[in-house]
Parts: C-alpha cells; structure tokens; sequence
C-alpha cells in the first residue's frame, strides 16, 4: 500500500520544486516587499495549496501555466476559485508569461488589489 503525503508535506514539496515563476515572484513578495504584507508560498488550504497566500488580507496569488488555459484547467480554476472565495479568500491569477514578461504590472496590480482590501484602522 502507497501512503499517500499529507497535503502539509505536499506543500513543502511543492515549496523545493517551485518553477521558475514562481521563484521570480517569490522574491518580490517574500520579507513583507510588497505594501509590507507577508506572503507565504505553497500554502495548505485544504483541499487546495494555494501558490502564494497573505492571511492579512485573506488574498491567494494563483500563477497559471498552459495546462489552465485547457478546459479541464478552465474548470478546475473556476471550481477552486468558487470554493476558496466561499471561504471568504480573494484569488487573483496571473498567468506565468505575464510574471515573466510584465513582472512590473503584476506587482502594480497586487499592490492594488491589497490597498482594496485592507481593512482601515479603528
């Protein structure tokens, strides 16, 4: 019998294998780079593990390579998106050429979508 990893240990997994996108966006959000907001990557929120997670705001960053663009990832995406946004979880998807090509508006487009959702002080 095959034991199956915890989605915990798939998470860290994911984390030593990330691609090369992943690892070009990592750089920018990691150490609170990015309107000082932590992000942690390969996070478990089962039964998903989202790519890139701020608890602060409640905000998962899904990065999309071709295999999305396919109607059976078309329908996976809308079907975890549907769920995670149930659960009160903002998701924005970039996808991997828009990382590589137009890091500078990604980080401009998730600056904004944090201003929206930060919570004014009391």
């Amino acid at each position: 019998m095959q034991n199956r990893p915890t989605l915990a240990q798939f998470a860290r997994q994911l984390r030593t294998k990330q691609t090369d996108c992943e690892h070009l966006l990592w750089q920018k959000l990691r150490s609170r780079q990015i309107a000082n907001l932590k992000f942690r990557r390969q996070y478990p929120c089962p039964p998903y593990v989202l790519d890139f997670y701020c608890i602060e705001l409640k905000l998962a960053i899904e990065l999309d390579g071709g295999q999305h663009h396919e109607s059976p990832g078309l329908i996976h995406d809308q079907r975890r998106t549907r769920y995670l946004n149930q659960k009160g979880i903002e998701v924005v998807r970039f996808s991997n050429l828009e990382v590589m090509q137009q890091m500078g508006d990604v980080l401009e487009q998730i600056i904004r979508i944090a201003a929206r959702l930060k919570k004014p002080s009391p």
